[in-house]
């Protein structure tokens, strides 16, 4: 692998943004390859934009995508995917509840040949009943109605090899997308990690049932 992106969608994360680059570049300068991060600002409204633009400054390997408005978070990671140029992308949000550290074991699949990688929670203690429930009967129903079978719990925490966004990149324009099951309908080698969810660094999810 020449180079590493890592997609990351913020939506007012403020409070989150100056240590999640800290953990996130301490885990990519121990990567023996070149990188680049895309933050995708989903129309925040809390400073989080004014955050990741000297980050801009500061790290050459930085770039941003803003959002006049919010769109999603499905917009945004597609947004960062779009204009993403590593060999690898991983797709992650900045709240650290994705575990930085997991990259390095993301990169290893990737140099055993896997084209995408998704990622399955085990636990996430912040989860609440009522969104569990919701989420494992989205996937009952899916898998019940869908020709192609989708694994539980597979988060927005995914890895994509170049190929793949390709395919992303041409062929799944749809204006509602659903990435976390288009990649596990490719016909690409496949394989997934299991990791428990971590705490928020700070604030409270951002984005609605």
């Amino acid at each position: 692998m020449k180079k590493l992106s890592v997609v990351v969608s913020v939506y007012n994360e403020v409070q989150v943004i100056e240590l999640f680059y800290q953990e996130l570049s301490r885990v990519l300068r121990e990567l023996d390859c070149a990188s680049e991060t895309i933050y995708v600002n989903d129309g925040s409204t809390d400073g989080s934009f004014e955050k990741l633009e000297l980050l801009t400054v500061l790290d050459k390997n930085v770039k941003l995508i803003s959002f006049a408005r919010n769109f999603g978070h499905e917009a945004a990671m597609i947004a960062g995917i779009d204009y993403s140029e590593g060999d690898c992308i991983i797709c992650m949000d900045a709240d650290l509840q994705h575990p930085v550290d997991l990259i390095f074991e993301i990169v290893k699949k990737f140099e055993e040949g896997y084209e995408v990688i998704t990622m399955k929670r085990t636990q996430n203690k912040e989860t609440g009943f009522l969104k569990t429930l919701i989420s494992d009967g989205f996937y009952k129903v899916q898998n019940l109605i869908s020709d192609e079978h989708f694994e539980e719990n597979v988060s927005d925490f995914f890895a994509i090899s170049k190929k793949t966004a390709y395919v992303l990149k041409t062929q799944y324009r749809e204006k509602v997308r659903f990435l976390r099951g288009h990649i596990q309908n490719m016909d690409y080698r496949r394989t997934s990690i299991s990791y428990e969810a971590g705490e928020r660094a700070a604030g409270t999810s951002k984005y609605s049932i």
